[in-house]
C-alpha cells in the first residue's frame, strides 16, 4: 500500500503520530533537543485520549522560540521544518490532523531530498508517496520506509503502536542530525 492511501485511510492518532514522527525526525533543523517533542508523543500514548494535546502544544512551540536556530534561519529546510510546527492542529480531529499528516509528509520528504548529497531522479515528491522508488536517494528513501511503518504501526496497534512509532522516529532523528552535523562542517 503507498504512503497516500495509508495516510487516507488513517485514523486521528495515527494521522497526530505521521505528522508528528515527520516534525520529530526534523527536529535537528531547528537546534531542539531529542525531548522536545516528548509532551506530544506522551498525549498519543494516552489511551483514554488526547484532550491536553493543545497545551501541550502551546509548550512545545514556547520552547521552539526560545532556543531557535539563528544561524541557519534563512535555510530552507529549517524553514519547511517551522512551517511543519506552526500548522500543527491544536484540535485531534480527523480532518485538520489529515491535512496536517499529509503535508507533514511531503515537507519531511522534501527535507531529506534536500539534505540528500545523492540525487533524488523523480521530479517530485508526490510521485515517491504513490509507490514509485526507482532510482530513489538514500536518504529519501529511508524517510519513505519511516513514515510508512509510522502507520503501520498505528493503524496496527493503536495507542500501543505509539511506542514503536517513536523508537522508529528516534532512528530518523539520529541519521538526519549527522547530516546536518555534516552539512554545518561543510559551510565552516
Amino acid at each position: 500500500m503507498s504512503l497516500v492511501e495509508l495516510i487516507a485511510q488513517a485514523d486521528e492518532r495515527g494521522l497526530a503520530a505521521s505528522g508528528l514522527a515527520c516534525l520529530d525526525r526534523c527536529v535537528p533543523l531547528l537546534g531542539g533537543d531529542d525531548e522536545l517533542l516528548r509532551p506530544l508523543w506522551a498525549s498519543l500514548a494516552d489511551p483514554s485520549g488526547t484532550d491536553d494535546w493543545a497545551d501541550r502544544l502551546e509548550q512545545v512551540r514556547d520552547k521552539v522560540d526560545d532556543s531557535g536556530a539563528a544561524e541557519l534561519a534563512d535555510d530552507e529546510a529549517v524553514l519547511l521544518t517551522r512551517r511543519m510546527l506552526a500548522a500543527t492542529p491544536a484540535d485531534c480531529s480527523a480532518g485538520g490532523m489529515r491535512v496536517w499528516a499529509d503535508a507533514c509528509s511531503v515537507a519531511s520528504l522534501q527535507i531529506h531530498r534536500m539534505l540528500d548529497l545523492v540525487d533524488d531522479e523523480a521530479s517530485s515528491v508526490d510521485a515517491r508517496r504513490e509507490g514509485r522508488t526507482e532510482g530513489m536517494s538514500p536518504l529519501v528513501a529511508a524517510e519513505l520506509r519511516r513514515q510508512i511503518t509510522v502507520l503501520e504501526l498505528l493503524a496496527g496497534h493503536g495507542p500501543a503502536g505509539v511506542r514503536s512509532a517513536l523508537e522508529v522516529c528516534t532512528e530518523g532523528r539520529r541519521i538526519l542530525r549527522a547530516v546536518v552535523s555534516r552539512r554545518a562542517r561543510g559551510r565552516v
